[in-house]
């Protein structure tokens, strides 16, 4: 049986040399396929696995709490979509906040209201800003350097920000903007920091801090009569080996400040990236469904060209069966030739579509594609399951013809 199936490869082989032009053009068809859904896997999981590497970055320490909908196991809201000067109804308070933060083994813990809208300065404005109200522990638990000035503490003017590098230079056309003004909500700020630059908009805060202005919580407020609109809570452990009875007497506290309403989620670890995993998977479903339509494109090829071999040899098919070829022996033959230029074509789109990822990472986003064992097994399942499915009618096909009609064949 093996030596059979190494006669049939090599007999595929040699058949489709003898047609290399039309066996290349068909091979391109499954390779810009596999390319396609190459590059989406990758990219997503690239995106994906960011938010995660930079959990296990701040020392697996960090948790957070998100409003959801009542009954509901997702998140209520994206906290970076918030409408500009308008908060959406969240189910965290500053209550819980102040709670959360006397509960022992906790280090630290930073709120984050958003409020949207645009800044100016001058003649220049810059719209869809993040306006981020918080306190000082914010960039002690995120990690988030400073590159000049300070960053906003209890001591300093309740009028005061700190600003990305990237939003400086948009607004004042430099880096080098402390000590300088803009107004947004119609409340005039002073320049007192800017942030390094991270040129990493994806991350498990969901804020561009590069192009973010961060004010006190206390101004947020001011925004919205006084009351915070909360929409996440970062909580940090004073050590990683006590983060889970943290995240246990947290979840007492909300239980009980909320009514025993499960309004609200505890994230941490790697759940801490679910809802953001779930946005890239839909997306990468998606786009997956329109690049499986050129691999149906290239399916049909390999059909085509299975069916017009299948044709041009039915002589050499009649003189196998009667030299006593079964039908399993021209199935299989023609098979392997549809299995093998499916697997090249998912060889070749394997490779050029990590090449292309790569190359749209470098001059497009901000992270690398991701190498997985699973993506290679979905692409050369892919590539099996096209050759199977659309080389098995013209197989089937060869394998049926009477011998003596196609011993009647000249050509």
């Amino acid at each position: 049986m093996r030596l059979l199936i190494g006669n049939h490869i090599g007999g595929a082989l040699e058949s489709l040399r003898g047609n290399r032009m039309r066996t290349g053009l068909t091979v391109l068809g499954v390779t810009i396929g596999i390319a396609s859904i190459t590059v989406i896997l990758s990219l997503s999981g690239g995106a994906a696995k960011i938010i995660t590497d930079q959990v296990s970055e701040l020392g697996g320490s960090i948790a957070v709490v998100r409003p959801k909908a009542p009954g509901d196991g997702t998140q209520l809201r994206n906290i970076t979509t918030s409408l500009a000067g308008v908060q959406a109804t969240s189910s965290l308070s500053e209550q819980d906040m102040h709670d959360i933060a006397n509960l022992p083994n906790v280090a630290a813990v930073a709120p984050i209201m958003m409020l949207g809208g645009g800044v100016s300065a001058g003649d220049r404005s810059v719209e869809d800003v993040s306006l981020v109200a918080t306190t000082p522990n914010l960039a002690k638990i995120s990690n988030i350097p400073m590159g000049e000035g300070q960053f906003i503490d209890s001591v300093t003017n309740k009028d005061t920000a700190v600003i990305g590098a990237q939003l400086s230079v948009n607004l004042f056309g430099t880096e080098q903007s402390i000590g300088r003004t803009f107004r947004t909500h119609g409340t005039t700020y002073t320049v007192i920091g800017i942030l390094d630059h991270l040129n990493n908009p994806i991350n498990y805060n969901n804020i561009d801090f590069d192009r973010a202005a961060i004010i006190s919580l206390e101004s947020g407020k001011a925004f919205n009569n006084g009351t915070a609109q909360i929409q996440q809570i970062n909580i940090k452990a004073n050590d990683a080996k006590n983060l889970d009875g943290v995240i246990r007497e947290a979840d007492k506290v909300l239980a009980v400040n909320h009514n025993a309403e499960k309004d609200y989620l505890l994230l941490s670890g790697d759940t801490l990236a679910d809802p953001s995993n779930e946005l890239f998977s839909a997306v990468a479903a998606t786009l997956t469904t329109v690049a499986a339509i050129s691999l149906v494109v290239g399916g049909i090829g390999i059909m085509n060209i299975m069916l017009v071999g299948v044709s041009e040899r039915t002589r050499e098919i009649g003189i196998r069966k009667a030299l006593g070829a079964s039908n399993a022996h021209i199935t299989w033959q023609f098979l392997i030739e549809s299995l093998v230029m499916s697997l090249a074509g998912g060889a070749l789109g394997y490779v050029a579509g990590y090449l292309l990822a790569f190359v749209v990472a470098r001059l497009f986003l901000t992270f690398d594609p991701l190498f997985s064992w699973q993506i290679a097994l979905a692409t050369v399942g892919t590539s099996l399951v096209v050759g199977l499915v659309f080389g098995l009618y013209p197989a089937l096909r060869a394998a049926r013809k009477d011998p003596i009609e196609a011993l009647r064949q000249y050509h």
